[in-house]
């Protein structure tokens, strides 16, 4: 709501569970109900967990974090989906029959998911994988899907980190050498947003990053 009221008169804010059909309804259609059709649709809420199949004691991995993480990264990503796609699919079709596209994101875990990641990566693994049915699904009506799988991003989700580990973490993607931004994933969505030949593809964006197993 405040980033909302820093952008001025342009800009709505409409909180809402991804996982609550209703709730992302009503906030599709908030967006669908200004003064421009709705065109593009993000997809980027998530929550991770760290885990082993089974702790050192041989306690096996807790079945309700593990459906809790998929449920919101995957489920709640496909809910908004299927949503978005609904309201974007009834707009005036653009220039070559577009009428907007939606944008998801997985995370290099997906890939390469390190030891106690298995609930996020499967999650994110889930999300790669809807992607291109989904592009093809919605050809018909002239809806693009892309993904975008980042890398190691400086967000709330490190907020915990040290400046000690964030500074370890840093040093380890190949280059540039830092952290990836929000701002460097809002540009790469702008860039899906405009380029339209981009449809039913996951791109990384990693700095060329790729995981160790812990």
């Amino acid at each position: 709501a405040e980033l909302a009221d820093e952008l001025g008169p342009d800009a709505s804010f409409a909180p809402a569970d991804v996982t609550d059909p209703g709730q992302v309804a009503a906030a599709v259609e908030m967006a669908a109900g200004q003064d421009r059709p709705l065109r593009l649709a993000v997809n980027c809420a998530g929550v991770g967990w760290a885990s082993r199949v089974l702790a050192k004691d041989g306690t096996p991995h807790d079945f309700d974090l593990f459906s809790k993480v998929v449920t919101i990264n995957l489920m709640g990503t496909f809910n908004v989906l299927r949503l978005a796609a609904a309201r974007i699919a009834a707009t005036e079709p653009m220039e070559h029959g577009e009428r907007g596209v939606i944008v998801n994101t997985a995370s290099i875990a997906a890939f390469e998911g390190q030891i106690g990641q298995l609930a996020y990566a499967a999650s994110k693994a889930g999300v790669v994988g809807l992607t291109l049915p989904a592009a093809r699904d919605l050809a018909t009506v002239g809806i693009r899907v892309c993904t975008i799988a980042p890398g190691i991003i400086d967000t709330p989700m490190l907020g915990t980190l040290s400046e000690e580990i964030r500074a370890g973490l840093a040093a380890g993607v190949p280059f540039p050498k830092r952290l990836g931004s929000p701002a460097d994933y809002a540009s790469l969505v702008c860039v899906i947003a405009e380029h339209g030949y981009l449809n039913g593809e996951t791109i990384r964006m990693d700095a060329a990053l790729r995981m160790a197993p812990r």
